[in-house]
């Protein structure tokens, strides 16, 4: 499958599936080719500055507002939406959980989805909620689309099919996608059950952090930054779509595929990232320095420097610090930090931390390196170092992250994960 350069940051984009079936000259002329409709999709108000407006005009067999029944509200009890305060008894702390199971019945993206945090408020538009997916079913004559944010999805174990409005992208660990706000969806398996991360964002729309002094090169480039080319679905058949709208969701039935684009062309649109084409930089001479220069996406906030999500990956890297006490420093943030491993080993967490696991550390509450990070970092002869084989992540809020009833009663939190400070005895003894 072909993928072209990323829109969204400042380029306008088109493609088709049939020859001829994108206008020229003018978005929505009196009769389209094919018999399509002409429809636009606006990811930003109409006026917006150009700068920051996105919308993109698509060209399909039927209309969306095409379906047969009106809405009926259903139930998926665990995709939680802020504000969610749930009635349950795990106290206040840091927490650690080891990877979600995978279910044992028939199981899609939407009933597959597993909330562990909330933060913010969906009805203002402002915060996300952290959730893992668990899959173990295709979405066949199901469609999704969520009105209340957009969707990064980090797959942990197994590959998924993506396939949106405007095409299919094929996801594996590894890589990440963006859905939309708004975007109809369906997501398949590519080789079994699958596993992952999604930060469900509702506030501005993810975008590439500004570089500062590191000027035009490294963390991500727009380039790596991929988006499907024109795909359809000419389907006849009774389907269902799903929407989830201020944490409600509700189906209509509808008697086609509304996967039925033909043509596009515009800036708001789905697109993926391989994670490995991250440039790291970092400390030269000494100091560990701070996670932010490992910001891949940013959602920004009202407040200038201060996210309302921020994706943070730790890739492979080198380190050479001399000097310098290696890993994260202990510390308190008033950011909240929710981290997962897609694979290998965290450096400053190197028991306990699984791949497919999840920690929260919530504003203002201290942590850093376990005890045996610390230990290995005061001790180890500092000659250059490769971290190779590990991929960490985080989404980090600036809004505290409620923890949901699904998460504090889920098995696999580590109620011993506190222990693991336990070493950091006094060492102070008077002397310089």
């Amino acid at each position: 499958m072909t993928h072209q350069y990323m829109p969204g940051f400042g380029n306008d984009f088109e493609t088709q599936a049939l020859p001829g079936a994108l206008p020229q000259g003018q978005n929505s002329p009196q009769n389209c080719a094919y018999g399509l409709y002409a429809e636009q999709l606006s990811g930003s108000p109409f006026t917006a500055p150009r700068g920051t407006n996105e919308r993109s005009w698509l060209y399909r067999i039927r209309p969306s507002v095409r379906h047969t029944g009106r809405f009926s509200r259903i139930q998926v009890p665990d995709w939680k939406t802020a504000p969610s305060i749930d009635d349950h008894d795990l106290p206040l702390g840091q927490l650690r959980w080891n990877p979600v199971p995978m279910p044992n019945v028939e199981t899609n993206f939407i009933s597959g989805m597993r909330t562990m945090t909330t933060a913010g408020d969906v009805h203002t538009q402002v915060g996300m909620a952290a959730h893992v997916f668990v899959i173990n079913t295709a979405m066949e004559d199901d469609y999704f689309f969520n009105a209340d944010g957009e969707l990064l999805l980090v797959p942990q174990e197994g590959g998924i099919s993506v396939f949106t409005e405007m095409g299919m992208m094929e996801v594996t660990p590894g890589e990440i996608c963006v859905i939309p706000r708004g975007m109809i969806v369906k997501v398949g398996l590519l080789d079994g059950p699958a596993r992952g991360y999604v930060c469900e964002n509702y506030g501005a729309k993810f975008t590439l952090p500004d570089r500062g002094p590191i000027g035009a090169n490294c963390l991500a480039n727009p380039r790596d930054f991929k988006t499907p080319v024109a795909a359809f679905e000419d389907k006849e058949t009774p389907c269902r779509l799903t929407v989830k709208w201020c944490g409600q969701f509700h189906v209509t039935e509808i008697g086609h595929s509304p996967l039925d684009v033909v043509a596009w062309h515009g800036n708001y649109s789905p697109y993926k990232y391989d994670l490995r084409t991250f440039s790291p930089v970092g400390a030269l001479l000494f100091d560990h320095p701070d996670p932010s220069i490992f910001t891949v996406l940013t959602a920004p906030s009202g407040e200038a420097g201060t996210g309302n999500v921020d994706f943070v990956i730790f890739p492979d890297r080198w380190l050479v610090a001399e000097h310098t006490f290696r890993p994260p420093w202990y510390h308190r943030n008033i950011m909240s930090e929710f981290m997962g491993l897609i694979y290998g080993q965290y450096d400053a967490k190197e028991e306990g931390f699984v791949p497919g696991g999840m920690s929260l550390h919530n504003m203002m509450l201290p942590h850093g390196p376990d005890t045996m990070g610390f230990q290995k970092a005061t001790t180890v002869d500092l000659k250059p170092q490769k971290l190779e084989g590990t991929m960490a992540f985080m989404f980090e809020t600036r809004f505290p992250q409620h923890v949901t009833r699904f998460a504090a009663e889920l098995e696999t939190l580590q109620d011993s994960y506190i222990e693991c400070w336990d070493g950091l005895e006094k060492r102070f003894n008077g002397q310089p």
